[in-house]
């Protein structure tokens, strides 16, 4: 890892753990994340991004422990199984804990999880010791920042950014329900 990746990775896990908003480096485009278990990070993301509450959030995590307080593990048993398939760049609808907050889930009893393979965002997690929000960076309705200038230019010179690169997608992660095998977003 390169200095420049670890002293963002200092500065971006502080920020995390200060309930503040960063912006990082995903498998297709920048995104922005935060804290999923603060209510106030999570209104700072909505003001920023200019988002409604109702639409939920994507939950990535390094690894599947990760993701069992957020869901209802005894639910998808059966198809855990394609939630860990390394290969696929994929985010599961599956069901959400009762103890999941509405800042995550919007209007919905389902949470949309992905487990990334993304190196970056794979140690963010890793030293956050948890999995974070996931959502392109962007104003609502408006083109995803493909690079650290554009980011910086959207959300300010001192917005705190995951230094290092995008992967090689070049569309967000289709969305599918893990139990129906409904394809939300292809």
């Amino acid at each position: 890892m390169n200095k420049n990746f670890l002293s963002s990775l200092q500065i971006c896990i502080q920020k995390l753990n200060q309930n503040e908003v960063i912006a990082y480096p995903t498998e297709s485009v920048f995104g922005l994340g935060c804290n999923p278990d603060s209510e106030v990070a999570v209104k700072k993301l909505l003001f920023i991004k200019n988002r409604t509450i109702n639409k939920g959030f994507i939950l990535v995590s390094y690894h599947y422990n990760q993701l069992i307080p957020y869901i209802i593990e005894k639910k998808i048993l059966q198809k855990k199984h394609l939630l860990l398939n390394k290969k696929q760049f994929l985010t599961y609808l599956v069901p959400a804990h009762s103890k999941v907050p509405i800042w995550l889930t919007g209007n919905s009893k389902l949470i949309a999880v992905r487990i990334t393979q993304h190196k970056l965002i794979k140690n963010l997690c890793f030293y956050f010791n948890k999995p974070i929000i996931s959502t392109s960076a962007n104003i609502s309705g408006e083109k995803p920042c493909e690079t650290i200038t554009q980011v910086k230019k959207i959300f300010g010179q001192d917005f705190p950014i995951l230094n290092g690169f995008l992967g090689n997608k070049k569309k967000p992660s289709k969305i599918i329900n893990l139990l129906t095998g409904e394809v939300i977003r292809a």
